[in-house]
């Protein structure tokens, strides 16, 4: 429903579910020291003072602690959902009824309300947009030119998000800074290995409550998504096949003792499916054709479009619903193929998305690189930049710290030794 108070514009399912929310919420914060700390300074120095923001992102209670932290640091925030499976309801209640934070997400919306929202978000005349995606960029780009001059920069956190930007700065359309927040250490070596290797298989699990020890898992795409899911799976018991179209990651999940082989040959022998590429259709028609009856798949990648489901569709007499988030599609061959949270990230759709311990970090990157755009207003031309090493060492540091744990630090004779060309040995 639409809802309304006096001061907060929303689109929420319920804003009767603030109290549940206010409390997992506040769970997470419990695994969220950097933010926490960075949330105090902002408060103290209010580095985004008048800034308007939109934030497109999985509405969860980790994305709701980056929420406060761009308030406490002055901006004028709007929160719309990345994903229609992705939005925890109670959370997004919590942000309007508690804290005056517009946010126009509902768990499950179709195509036209996630559109209607993009929208919205736009009408808020955003001067930064931190996007997973790239959706509200791309929308704004698109439709929206007379805006374009009005953004000072955007992040974006996701692979997918990342390689549409590149394709608009090979297009020419990308008018403004964009920073890489998916590729800063502190984010792609946890949030997408630790993360998504442990809420992935948590999805499935939870949607199907399947045993994966001596199953045969195929993973698609071994980046740091596919690593930590292909980790996670074999930590489970599964016998893991890898497929993969770069031959530097094949051979490097050949390395670290994967099966790696072409998908139409790991279709005829997988158990569960799961896509992390970031691309569309790996999982189509030839290899629906080649899959067991029972076969189950799923998606990690933003998209739903990893796993082609019109074309499953038109192979299938009938669609049924077995269990929440678990679809049966009975082809007209006879053989059943099970898709998992239908088709989109299972891991927010079926379970909670990452551990709030490394969203931690991923989220620290997203403040820290919004307050860097509006420190170099102006400085910065149309591209794609890094999140500034100091920022992602700072953040690292700021996560030891946290955990209790000490480094050692170079003696100035080491520095003085990696500064010199003629030390020698």
């Amino acid at each position: 429903m639409t809802a309304t108070t006096a001061r907060v514009d929303c689109d929420v399912k319920d804003l009767g579910l603030a109290g549940l929310g206010r409390q997992r919420i506040e769970w997470a914060s419990r695994e969220m020291p950097v933010l926490a700390q960075i949330r105090q300074r902002f408060a103290a120095e209010k580095p985004l003072q008048g800034i308007r923001l939109v934030a497109c992102c999985h509405v969860t209670t980790e994305t709701a602690n980056l929420a406060l932290t761009l308030q406490a640091g002055g901006a004028d925030a709007l929160l719309i959902a990345s994903n229609p499976l992705s939005t925890q309801d109670d959370v997004a209640a919590c942000l309007v009824a508690d804290h005056g934070i517009p946010v126009f997400a509902i768990k499950g919306e179709d195509t036209a309300t996630y559109l209607r929202h993009v929208h919205r978000a736009l009408d808020h005349h955003p001067q930064v947009i931190i996007d997973d995606g790239s959706d509200v960029v791309a929308t704004l780009i698109q439709e929206r030119q007379e805006q374009v001059g009005e953004i000072i920069g955007t992040t974006e956190e996701t692979t997918t998000g990342v390689v549409r930007l590149r394709a608009m700065l090979a297009a020419g359309v990308l008018a403004f800074p964009a920073v890489n927040v998916n590729d800063a250490d502190t984010k792609h070596f946890f949030d997408n290995r630790y993360g998504t290797g442990q809420s992935t298989l948590d999805g499935i699990i939870r949607a199907t409550n399947t045993l994966i020890a001596g199953k045969t898992v195929v993973v698609a795409g071994y980046g740091w998504c596919g690593k930590g899911t292909a980790l996670r799976a074999r930590g489970l018991g599964a016998r893991v096949i890898v497929t993969e179209v770069d031959p530097v990651r094949a051979l490097e999940a050949a390395m670290d003792g994967f099966q790696v082989a072409p998908m139409h040959e790991a279709a005829q022998v997988g158990d569960l499916f799961i896509t992390v590429t970031g691309n569309k259709h790996v999982i189509r028609r030839e290899h629906f054709e080649l899959m067991k009856s029972g076969a189950m798949v799923a998606n990690s990648g933003h998209f739903d479009i990893e796993i082609d489901l019109k074309t499953l569709e038109e192979l299938s007499r009938e669609v049924s619903h077995l269990r929440p988030f678990v679809q049966e599609y009975r082809l007209k061959s006879g053989k059943a193929i099970i898709v998992l949270g239908e088709g989109r990230l299972v891991n927010l759709a079926a379970a909670e998305g990452h551990p709030a311990s490394v969203m931690d970090m991923s989220f620290a990157n997203q403040a820290l690189a919004c307050e860097y755009l509006v420190k170099h207003q102006g400085q910065l031309a149309p591209g794609i930049y890094p999140v500034p090493a100091k920022l992602d060492r700072e953040i690292a540091r700021l996560k030891l710290k946290a955990m209790g744990i000490e480094i050692d630090t170079l003696t100035p004779t080491q520095v003085e030794y990696m500064n010199s060309w003629t030390a020698g040995t």
